[in-house]
Order: structure tokens, then sequence, then C-alpha cells
């Protein structure tokens, strides 16, 4: 075959390599800088080789917190400056706290400031250099996708809003009607007869075979997708895909058979993952309780001055195996504010009240479900429970959605991190692909990574 091939990197491959090159420029920067000038601070030897593994781990996981590990992120000029920014003030600043493990105060201050400069200059260099040079052109994979006309829109932006660098140059159709072109985004109309003339000498590096019907498969277009994989070009099923790019269970294109896509965690009935979790659940409460306590003060005058009723509601939330619970949060909305019925909470929801807002955005009103957990009703990680109400009318027309309630729900979770507070059937499916996936792939790395990006959420004030 032909077909010119050019390097691409995947999703996780990209998001090692900035890790690493992160890494590498800053400690490539403060040797140069102790070499050349005097900077004595942060020195380079055997004895203190600690200092370069703090510092490493500290740079990665405020990368991670302010989001320059998020590839539309590390692909916006604007965005990135923004994160380095506040990566490298965070990272110094605890560095700098943290003396058992990092280098004594230095007495002379310029010190300090050089330190800060050599971080920030090198990430922001390479970081530069990365948006110019790699982003936009090395990271760019040309695809096929082999569908029916009527889905072709809506598979191609599901993937292409999610992953930039992810490009459908070609488009087959499958539905049996093959003079009937499409006009969408550029992509080129072939031929089902002419797929393999087709890939030979472009730079394409996968076929997407997303068809719900099989009457469009033709015997010679299925030969030549046999063709084309005996001569080493990449097949890909779309809901196998759109897994890997989006992170989400795509529910709306499983068919009735879902155990073949979708085969649970081993960790969900796994015993020393569950203790582990149950013993994480009951520290981080205690301490989460703790700081509770701190704020309540003036949580309590805000609620009599804002919301003008009870501090605490308590509200049925359905839990594990559908059991359900009473949750228990700070008021954030008017009294009576559910008098004509249950409704969505709605973007900027005219019930909810200034202070309550504040409460809902800071994550302050969830303080209180710390007693949730530490009652075994919730996990610190894991699906957000809904009301019984909304889960009965969201079931009838979403399958697989109660297949959420085989493990607790949780403080927060994968839906919460990756997408923005939803109002909307359509919004709920979305959360529900994110939940789908969390229990698919539930780990101790996924739950870390979950609560990593938690702080994210709270620190760019996205709450509710």
């Amino acid at each position: 075959m032909n077909s010119t091939k050019r390097i691409h990197f995947e999703i996780s491959e990209r998001k090692i390599l900035l890790k690493v090159f992160d890494v590498i420029f800053v400690l490539a920067a403060l040797y140069l800088i102790s070499s050349i000038f005097n900077f004595k601070y942060f020195t380079f030897s055997t004895s203190n080789y600690y200092w370069t593994i703090v510092l490493a781990i500290y740079l990665n996981i405020f990368a991670s917190v302010f989001e320059m590990y998020n590839l539309q992120v590390a692909s916006s000029k604007f965005q990135i400056i923004k994160s380095i920014i506040l990566t490298t003030s965070t990272t110094v600043l605890v560095y700098l706290l943290t003396p058992i493990y990092t280098p004594v105060l230095p007495s002379n201050r310029i010190q300090i400031v050089i330190f800060y400069l050599s971080i920030f200059v090198s990430l922001l260099l390479w970081r530069l250099f990365y948006v110019a040079f790699l982003a936009s052109h090395r990271f760019i994979k040309n695809a096929i996708i082999v569908c029916d006309k009527a889905q072709l829109e809506e598979l191609v932006s599901g993937l292409e809003s999610v992953d930039p660098h992810y490009k459908f140059i070609g488009f087959v159709n499958s539905d049996g009607e093959q003079n009937s072109k499409v006009n969408y985004n550029s992509i080129i109309n072939i031929n089902a007869d002419d797929l393999e003339k087709f890939f030979k000498g472009k730079s394409i590096s996968e076929i997407v075979v997303a068809s719900q019907k099989t009457e469009g498969i033709t015997t010679n277009l299925y030969n030549q997708l046999i063709h084309l994989l005996e001569n080493g070009v990449i097949i890909k099923e779309y809901t196998q895909l759109y897994e890997t790019i989006t992170q989400r269970i795509p529910v709306q294109y499983v068919s009735r058979d879902f155990y073949r896509y979708f085969p649970f965690s081993r960790n969900n009935q796994n015993q020393l993952y569950l203790l582990v979790s149950r013993l994480i659940d009951v520290l981080f409460s205690l301490i989460g309780l703790s700081f509770g306590l701190l704020f309540l003060p003036f949580i309590f005058i805000g609620n009599m001055m804002g919301n003008k009723g009870k501090l605490f509601y308590t509200q049925e939330r359905v839990g594990k195996n559908g059991i359900p619970f009473k949750i228990l949060k700070y008021r954030t909305m008017v009294k009576n504010s559910e008098e004509n019925g249950a409704v969505f909470t709605s973007f900027n929801d005219s019930r909810i009240t200034p202070f309550g807002k504040f409460l809902r955005k800071t994550r302050l009103d969830e303080f209180p479900q710390f007693v949730n957990i530490l009652k075994g009703d919730m996990s610190i990680i894991g699906p957000r429970p809904e009301r019984p109400v909304f889960v009965n009318e969201i079931a009838e027309v979403m399958p697989f959605y109660e297949t959420r309630h085989i493990i607790k729900p949780g403080l927060t979770g994968w839906a919460q991190v990756n997408y923005s507070y939803g109002d909307s059937i359509a919004d709920s499916l979305v959360k529900l692909q994110y939940d789908l996936y969390y229990i698919k792939h539930r780990s101790i790395f996924l739950d870390i990574n979950i609560f990593v990006k938690t702080f994210s959420t709270v620190l760019f004030y996205r709450g509710q």
C-alpha cells in the first residue's frame, strides 16, 4: 500500500509527551542557569537528587490541576499562558514552603525570582513551540469514515469536537444510496467502489466503520476493507474509537447486545479496592467535615441574610442498587421552590438565591454530604445521585440509565469534572456516557485523575 505515512501521537501519548517535556525543559533551564550564573538555590548533585524528583512531582500535579494537559487548552496560545502562570506560581510557592524535601529558603531573595522566572520562561517557550509547530501540524490525523449519510454530521462532530487534530477527509455512504452526495465540513464523497483507489498516495491514518446497518456494506466494499486491512491499514469500529477519544461510552450507538461493548470493571467487585476506597471515603469525610465546621459560621450568617430559610435541607435521591436515601445539603434556593412540582435546575435558575449561587459555584453546598459518605450512602467518587422522579423520567427514554446505580453515587465524578452542569435530557445523556465510562474503567488511577480534576473545577469556579 502506497499510502503516505506520517507520525501521529494518540491522545494519551500527547499528554505523556507534554508531561515529560515540561519536566525536561524546566530542569534543563535550571541546570543552565545554575551553570552560567551565580544561582545556588537549586543545584544538581547526587546528594540532593530528591530535589529534582519533588519538583517534577509538584510540576505535574499542579499542571494537571490547572489544565495544562487538557489538549484543547494546550493547543490555545492564550489559554496555555494563563495555565502556565497559575502552574508556575503554585509550584514555586509550594516548593518554597516544603523545605524538608526541597532546598532551604535562600537569604538572597533574588534567587527566588530567578527560580520562578526559570520555570516560567522554560514552560512558556516549550509550550509556545508546541502550539506553533506540533499541535497544529504534527498531531493531525486524517481518517475516512464509512457510515450512513444521515449520521455523518453527528458522528464527525462527535469526535472532532473533542480532538481537534482528528480530521475526517473522506466519507463512504453505507446506506445503499451511492449516488447521494453530501456537503459537510469539506469532506470528500467517496464512491464505495473507489475506496481503495482513493486511499493510495494520501496521508490517511485509518478507516472508521460506523454503519448500524449492513446492506450498504457491499461485497466489493467489504473486500476492499479486507484488502486494506491485510496491507496494514488500521480499521476501527466507531463506538470503540469514540470511547477512546471522548472517554465516554456512546450509548446512543450501542445496540441491545450491551455486554459486547460494556464489560464492567473488575474493581466493582474487588474487595481490596472497595476496602481501600471505603477507608479513603471515611478519611476524607472527616477532613471535609472539619473544614466544613470552619466555614459553618459564615454560611450560617449568609443563609440568614441571603436565603431566609432553614440552613440544611434533605432530599430523596437514588443510591446503589436503586435504593433511595436522604441526601443532606445546604439550602441554596428560595423556600417552596418546587410548589408546582419537581423540575431540573437550569442555568441561572431564578429559584437560586445570590448566596445560594455562591455556595453552588464554590461547591460549599456539598459539604454536608460528607455525612452521607460516613453513613455509607455515598462515596467520594461516583455518579452523582439523582432524584427518583428524574430517574424514572430519564430511564424511559434513555437505555442503560439505571446501570449507573450498580455502584454508590459520589460527591464528585467523571461526569462532573468533564461536563458542565446540565438541565435537560440531552445533557443527562452526555453525563450518562461519562458515568458509564467510569463504571467500565473504574480504578485507583482514574479516581486520582477525578480527584485532581475536581480541584480544577473548584478553582475555576465551575460549580452548578
